[in-house]
């Protein structure tokens, strides 16, 4: 008799579950390494921060944002960013499964091969720049002044969401074209990892040519700066309207769309291994 679908999910969901357990216990066993990648992953945060703080200590403002304001697309993009990065920052491996035949390997097991890349490691110091991130956004909700209510939740909580969406389908995306790229990933990553600062950024100081790249074809202009423009009332670039920070979802959608897209087109590519 055929498992139930669900009982057939659940055994997937404790399976993923156990590896994903026994990967956290194994790095947080030797613990003088992990403290030192998460002090190490702080710093990097830190750094990049450190970089938007100097720029707009020396002015006013820039794009229309001044420092208070730049921190919640600072925060919001960065937080965003690393979970994304902790939940799909594996998918960088894929060249190296592929170069190295691993990839084959999941052909085998039964079961999704995006997951199985997905979960093929756990970084648990990248929880060292989520800390940043959701530092900085706390930093930037206190700072300014916000007219809270349920909308200001909301928009907080969509727009986290659907930028984690964005930025995972990135990866994903990113993965896909590896199938077609021969050592390739230093050209994604310019998109992926590129698309992660030039969301910690105001729209407006965009040339137009990021402006296609950033706001329509990998709409990371969705994940902080144009809901923070909504919360703060803020003018969006060229005359946009304030309330399109509330698109975040759709934004998403198509960022799913792409990834779907360019993951199954590279499968569809791949012919092992051996060639």
């Amino acid at each position: 008799m055929a498992e139930p679908e669900e009982r057939r999910r659940a055994r997937v969901l404790r399976a993923y579950r156990a590896v994903l357990a026994s990967r956290a216990r194994s790095q947080a066993s030797h613990r003088a390494s992990f403290r030192m990648d998460l002090v190490g992953a702080v710093l990097v945060g830190l750094i990049e921060f450190t970089e938007i703080w100097v720029l707009y200590s020396a002015t006013d403002q820039i794009g229309g944002f001044t420092l208070a304001q730049i921190m919640l697309v600072f925060g919001l993009s960065d937080l965003a960013f690393s979970l994304a990065d902790l939940a799909a920052g594996h998918c960088d491996n894929l060249p190296q499964y592929v170069r190295a035949g691993t990839l084959d390997v999941f052909f085998l097991r039964p079961q999704p091969l995006l997951a199985q890349l997905m979960t093929s490691d756990l970084s648990l110091r990248r929880i060292g720049r989520c800390l940043v991130g959701a530092t900085a956004l706390t930093v930037g909700l206190v700072l300014n002044d916000i007219d809270w209510g349920i909308g200001t939740v909301g928009l907080l909580v969509l727009a986290l969401v659907s930028g984690f969406v964005i930025f995972t389908a990135q990866f994903v995306t990113a993965a896909g074209l590896q199938f077609f790229l021969i050592n390739g990933s230093e050209m994604t990553n310019a998109f992926v990892y590129g698309g992660r600062y030039a969301a910690t950024q105001p729209a407006v100081v965009w040339p137009r040519a990021l402006l296609l790249v950033f706001g329509v074809i990998f709409p990371v202009a969705f994940t902080a700066y144009l809901p923070v423009s909504t919360l703060l009332g803020v003018p969006g670039p060229l005359g946009l309207p304030t309330w399109l920070g509330w698109c975040a979802p759709v934004a998403a959608l198509w960022a799913v769309t792409v990834a779907g897209l360019c993951w199954r087109w590279g499968l569809r590519h791949y012919r092992g291994a051996g060639g």
